[in-house]
């Protein structure tokens, strides 16, 4: 299993973090970092857009899936069918934000062990044919930031940033509830508005008082900055498919 976790993600993550250094970030280590970190979520666009779409259009389906978990809650067998009719419908996986974590996870660890282990010299035996050996590493960004230390500038905007995130995926209050069940919070929808506060949090605190390398938090702050980027995309075009499934009904009742 180390042998596949090895082969598989850290030594192609290394050896493109040393390939991006060597050719296109001036021998900038923390520019090297942010042009892996868009890379990793370029190759990974469809998925984790496809994840962040359907979370989006679950949230604005709240009142329809209460009012089938209302409707058939002596009936588990049919309100599953239900609600699986109802995912079927509009084209979407309920479990998609649960694969996007697990797709999530062993990068996470790969990096992780990239910016503790692969940030010196002594690490690079690993390296590709075609992956030049550096004559020297530097562990700067930008001349200022060491990304073998904890940074407390990078781990506030880390969190900073996640919060915006967090608040951009949560679907405001008015915008799926009608008078009737505007008071019905579900558990679910409780922790995802906590998640906007409690997420930052927990961001710095694992950054900073957990004393990992800026590295890991300048990944994590590129990897927050795509997924406001993506996060906006995706509003706009939720908004716009409900509001064309909103014009048909209107259409339809005429």
């Amino acid at each position: 299993m180390l042998w596949f976790f090895n082969t598989i993600l850290y030594e192609p993550l290394l050896n493109a973090l040393i390939f991006l250094y060597d050719y296109f970030s001036f021998h900038d280590l923390g520019i090297a970092i942010i042009l892996l970190t868009i890379l990793i979520r370029l190759i990974l666009f469809p998925l984790f857009h496809k994840g962040s779409k359907d979370q989006a259009i679950i949230q604005r389906l709240a009142p329809k899936i209460k009012e089938i978990q209302h409707t058939h809650k002596h009936d588990k067998e049919k309100q599953a069918k239900a609600l699986m009719d109802l995912y079927k419908e509009h084209k979407i996986n309920p479990f998609s934000g649960f694969l996007l974590l697990l797709v999530q996870l062993p990068i996470l660890f790969a990096l992780y062990k990239v910016f503790l282990q692969g940030l010196s010299m002594d690490s690079l035996g690993v390296l590709y044919t075609f992956v030049p050996y550096p004559a020297s590493l530097g562990h700067y960004f930008l001349g200022i930031i060491d990304l073998t230390k904890r940074n407390i500038v990078i781990a506030l905007l880390a969190a900073a940033g996640q919060y915006v995130q967090g608040k951009l995926a949560v679907v405001p209050n008015e915008t799926v509830r009608t008078e009737k069940n505007k008071s019905e919070i579900s558990p679910m929808e409780t922790m995802q508005r906590q998640m906007v506060y409690l997420g930052p949090a927990l961001t710095f605190l694992f950054l900073y008082f957990f004393n990992l390398p800026a590295a890991i938090g300048l990944y994590w702050l590129t990897t927050v900055a795509f997924s406001i980027i993506q996060q906006i995309v995706i509003n706009k075009s939720v908004a716009r498919y409900f509001e064309g499934n909103r014009l048909r009904e209107l259409a339809s009742e005429e």
